[in-house]
């Protein structure tokens, strides 16, 4: 349950489109792994590090967000997917969704890659993607009021900035799962990178484009440098 806007009290978010093909796709998955095929799908489709460098596994980075280790797994996924991400797509539209979700996806299996990258243990789940939602939420809501397990009230701010402590404290503390809880923090650092415009395709670009004409000045530095040079030994020749 949260506070709408004019403290209109929300008890059950609407499911968006892309929140719900989510939803679908993540269920979907599911029940093939539950069907007997969990083994085989999460050796080749879940994160393990090795695979992915050694291997040239990349659609792992993807594909590892759609597979889940059981029913509470998917489920602590997906609730928080629908109540927070069904109202960031109304207010972004369902394309820009998808986009922040892959990106903070991928980000947080990018930053598990570097914590151990030849590690042998697949990572799984939309973990890293969901805590990005939860901090784009919290950018975005922060004075909203939510019900901690449907009881304690507190504001978005405060619960993200909680998550965010403990997230990173348990990634130093237990080595054992380190890599998890460094997914559960990528997510949130892409997250906060992307909603400060650090991450769009249109940064990016512009940033590509100043190194691309930064270069080539250097380039060009060089050749006329070296010009100067010949013009030099060329002059002295002759004198």
């Amino acid at each position: 349950m949260s506070y709408g806007p004019g403290n209109q009290i929300r008890m059950v978010p609407q499911l968006t489109p892309m929140v719900k093909y989510i939803v679908i796709a993540c269920v979907g998955t599911a029940l093939l792994q539950w069907l007997g095929a969990g083994r085989e799908m999460v050796v080749i489709f879940g994160l393990t590090p090795y695979l992915v460098l050694s291997k040239l596994f990349l659609w792992q980075i993807v594909t590892y967000l759609f597979l889940h280790g059981g029913f509470g797994h998917l489920f602590w996924n997906m609730f928080p997917l629908w109540m927070f991400g069904s109202e960031l797509e109304r207010y972004w539209g369902g394309k820009e969704f998808l986009r922040f979700f892959l990106i903070t996806g991928i980000g947080a299996g990018l930053l598990s890659i570097a914590v151990q990258p030849f590690s042998p243990v697949p990572t799984i789940g939309a973990s890293g993607a969901v805590y990005g939602v939860l901090m784009a939420y919290g950018l975005m809501f922060p004075e909203r009021m939510i019900y901690l397990y449907f009881l304690f009230p507190v504001k978005v701010k405060y619960f993200v900035a909680f998550l965010g402590i403990v997230t990173f404290y348990s990634a130093l503390s237990s080595p054992g799962g380190s890599i998890a809880h460094m997914a559960h923090l990528g997510g949130m650092v892409f997250g906060f990178l992307y909603m400060k415009g650090l991450l769009s395709p249109s940064v990016v670009r512009k940033s590509y484009q100043r190194w691309k004409l930064q270069r080539m000045r250097k380039k060009f530095k060089v050749y006329d440098s070296q010009r100067r040079e010949q013009k030099e030994k060329k002059d002295d020749f002759w004198i």
